[in-house]
């Protein structure tokens, strides 16, 4: 099921863009099939961020609700359902994003890594597909992606870096918890937790990446190099045309 639904439409995808990439260059091909891919879950991208900007947006309402009925879990998580279904929020939004591109990854990881380039299996081709006359893997005659890169690492970290600052903004602790911590009384632990996991992902996750990358194929880096590129443009031009239409 993984090769007929994931790994053999992407391959198939990719040759069929190398075979009209002048010179075969692996690179400027997996570029473009990374470009196509971002276009194609545009709709999807585009609610989870309308998501994240509402979310901080109603902050205020969402901590009077738990203010009033945190004391009662089950009232709690319906009144909060109840708020979500009014302003029209799928808080799952950004977590569907992420579920539907992590095969993708998946299946290029296991495309560069298990010899599927520059030698291309026709078996796996459809009909349609021709057979490109050459590949070049050594991306604008500067890096083998087949290969592992330390320089496109660094950048996919720095890249990575740079789009969780714009999608995760930093912490900011309730006013509830502000007085909690200015008259030295303990913090909940929601707040601690919610603290711990906004460090981790504006700091560690930009390290696990490039650390990912040392790991893979400069193929794989270089999609998330180009996915995360065109991630950061698609948040600016959101924040840009979301926020006008909210106003």
């Amino acid at each position: 099921m993984f090769s007929t639904l994931i790994y053999n439409p992407l391959y198939n995808g990719l040759v069929l863009i190398l075979d009209y990439i002048p010179g075969g260059d692996l690179g400027l091909a997996t570029i473009i099939f990374t470009c196509l891919v971002k276009f194609i879950l545009f709709p999807i991208s585009k609610q989870a961020t309308k998501t994240q900007i509402l979310m901080k947006a109603l902050e205020p309402e969402l901590a009077d609700l738990k203010k009033k009925y945190g004391a009662n879990r089950e009232e709690f998580a319906r009144k909060t359902l109840d708020f979500y279904k009014k302003n029209n929020l799928n808080p799952f939004a950004s977590l569907f994003l992420i579920l539907i591109q992590l095969p993708i990854i998946i299946g290029l990881f296991w495309m560069f890594s298990r010899g599927g380039f520059p030698i291309v299996n026709a078996d796996l081709l459809y009909s349609f597909v021709p057979t490109p006359q050459s590949i070049n893997t050594n991306f604008l005659g500067l890096i083998d992606i087949t290969k592992v890169s330390v320089i496109l690492g660094v950048i996919a970290g720095l890249a990575q870096f740079i789009q969780i600052r714009l999608s995760v903004p930093a912490y900011t602790p309730s006013e509830e918890t502000k007085k909690k911590i200015a008259s030295g009384q303990k913090v909940d632990l929601s707040e601690e937790f919610a603290k711990n996991m906004n460090m981790q992902m504006r700091y560690v996750m930009p390290v696990f990446m490039f650390i990912i990358c040392l790991t893979v194929s400069g193929a794989v880096a270089l999609y998330w190099i180009t996915g995360s590129v065109f991630t950061i443009a698609q948040e600016l031009y959101f924040r840009k045309t979301i926020k006008k239409s909210l106003v």
